[in-house]
Formats: C-alpha cells, structure tokens, sequence
C-alpha cells in the first residue's frame, strides 16, 4: 500500500467534478464555448479529494508560480486532513469540491494530491454547478477530468501543479488561452485523426467503465498514460477496453508514459510496448506513442475536450485552434 500510494502521489493532482448525467456525443460537446482565460487577479482554490498528504507539506514554491502570473492560490487547511488513507471522509472531500465549484469568485480549481479516492467523491454524490470551470489534475483525478467533460463541462486540464518550470509555463498558457507547442512521440500506425482530446490515467478510466462518469469516446483522440502496472495487466485493462466496444469509433489513440518495475519480467513476455501496439494498433486509427505525459518528467498538459489533430507518420499531436 504504501508503495503505491508513493507512486501514485509523486507529482499526482487533481482538480475538478463530476455530475450524474447523461453521456453527451462527443462531436456535439466539441462546440461548447471555450471558458474566459486566467488573467491577474484571478482566484484558484486548492482541494485534496484523494490520498492524505503529509500535514506539514508546504506549497511556498506553487504559491509563487501563481503570484508570478497575477493569481492568488488559496489553500484551505482541509487539504492536509486525513482519515484512514484518504484526505477527509468522503463527505468531507465532497464539501470541499462543491465548496470550491459553487464559489462564482473562484476562477479555478486545483488538486495538490493523487493517490486513490477521487472516484469515492463522485460515488459521495458530489456535483457541480453548470457554470464552467478551470481545472487541474492527473492520476486519481483522472476520474474527475473525464465526468467533467462527460457533463458537458469544457476547462479540465490534465497536468501537474509540480514540475520544472518549462513545464508549468506550458499549464500557464493553457489556463490563459495561450498557443501551446505539439507534443512529439513515436508513430506506430499512420494516418491522420482529428477530434476533441480525452486523457486518462488507464487504471483510473477502467474503473469508470459502466458508470455515469464515463464520457462517449466516439470521434475523439484517447490518450492513455498509468504507472506502476506491468504489461500483462495493461493488456487486461485494454482488453476491456476494446470487449466495451469503447475504442470502436475512436479518431485517434496515443499513448504517453507507462512506466513500472521491470526486474519481474519473464523470458517469453511482452514488452509494454508490444502490449500497446496489440492492443491498440488494430483499431484502424492513427497509434502514437512515446509521448512526454503522464507520471514522471515531463509530464506536458493537455486539455480535454479541446479539438486536436493526430499524426501516425510524425508522432505527433497538435491542438488546433
């Protein structure tokens, strides 16, 4: 357990909600208006809905990245409250959420924890105004990044609060509605998809297969990333994947950091690539991999719901505007 938690909660955020709603079409949500950017003086509210962490945590250095742009970061106490291997109770996670979300005076909402427990919220029944919101996480969040987008909610950011700074500046410009550059991996399958991006963490998505958070995929750019999960075990959570008929009508599928222990590795196994090119090669859309997202550096944003375009033959996505 505590390995995990380790794992997971290195460089681990969060940031958003989730409403008990229908599964909106993908290229319908694509149209939804884009959220006004962060300017000085705008006001983001920090929550933990995961894992406890440590109570004399500081986040000097996260406050001044926000000062620097103009913004001021609050962070309630409650995010270092514990209970058990959660930050809170349920309840008490869910208040601080819908606390965060229904504040017209908070512009955005950031997650300074990972770990596990994120899910346990939206189960809690948290929901959040209509009014659109800016959000930030990755990992366990990733569960409140996909019912945001699923609720028809544009402004989930999947990246990370920690990182060097070229890294942050890249969150920064998201959160302004600045241009960003492509990202760069390895084609694996040609062609050229284009559609509204849906990131994840995979462990975290395949336990929302079957609930009310899970978005339609149909015409958009999944990305994959997960840690800590051996191949054999990414093939059987893609497996359910491609058996829910999730995958069938995808633009694109992208792939960025799987990273894990790999002294357990038998003679004869597949290598987690060759798990990610079975798998995901076959789907008669464009496969990149090897893209720099995902636990670990860096670990580049990318903003779901926003339209993009995948290159098999380059490796690369690009947001279009």
């Amino acid at each position: 357990m505590i390995q995990r938690r380790s794992l997971l909660i290195s460089g681990a955020a969060t940031a958003l909600g989730a409403l008990i709603g229908g599964r909106a079409n993908a290229r319908a949500r694509a149209s939804t208006p884009n959220l006004p950017p962060l300017r000085k003086g705008s006001r983001l509210r920090a929550v933990n809905p995961g894992t406890w962490i440590e109570p004399d945590t500081t986040f000097d250095a996260l406050i001044d990245r926000c000062a620097a742009e103009g913004w001021t970061l609050e962070i309630p106490t409650s995010v270092t409250e514990q209970w058990r291997y959660f930050s809170g109770r349920d309840h008490e996670r869910a208040f601080e959420l819908s606390t965060a979300w229904a504040d017209p005076n908070v512009d955005a909402v950031i997650s300074l924890g990972g770990g596990w427990g994120s899910a346990r919220v939206l189960e809690a029944g948290f929901q959040f105004p209509r009014r659109p919101k800016w959000s930030l996480g990755f990992s366990d969040s990733s569960s409140l990044l996909l019912a945001q987008w699923s609720a028809g909610l544009p402004g989930a950011i999947h990246g990370s609060t920690s990182g060097p700074a070229e890294q942050w500046q890249r969150t920064v410009a998201l959160l302004k509605g600045l241009p960003v550059a492509p990202l760069d991996g390895r084609g694996l399958v040609q062609g050229i998809g284009e559609g509204p991006l849906v990131v994840t963490n995979l462990t975290v998505g395949t336990h929302l297969i079957g609930t009310p958070w899970m978005p339609s995929l149909d015409g958009a750019i999944v990305v994959f990333e997960d840690v800590g999960e051996a191949p054999y075990r990414v093939d059987r959570m893609l497996t359910q994947w491609r058996s829910a008929g999730l995958l069938d009508k995808l633009a694109g599928v992208a792939c960025g950091r799987f990273s894990w222990m790999e002294n357990d590795i038998l003679p004869g196994d597949f290598s987690m690539e060759e798990v990610l090119e079975n798998r995901l090669g076959g789907l008669g859309v464009p496969l990149v991999v090897n893209l720099p997202i995902g636990h670990g550096l860096p670990n580049q944003a990318l903003p779901l719901g926003q339209r993009a375009r995948l290159d098999g033959r380059r490796g690369r996505l690009s947001l279009l505007p």
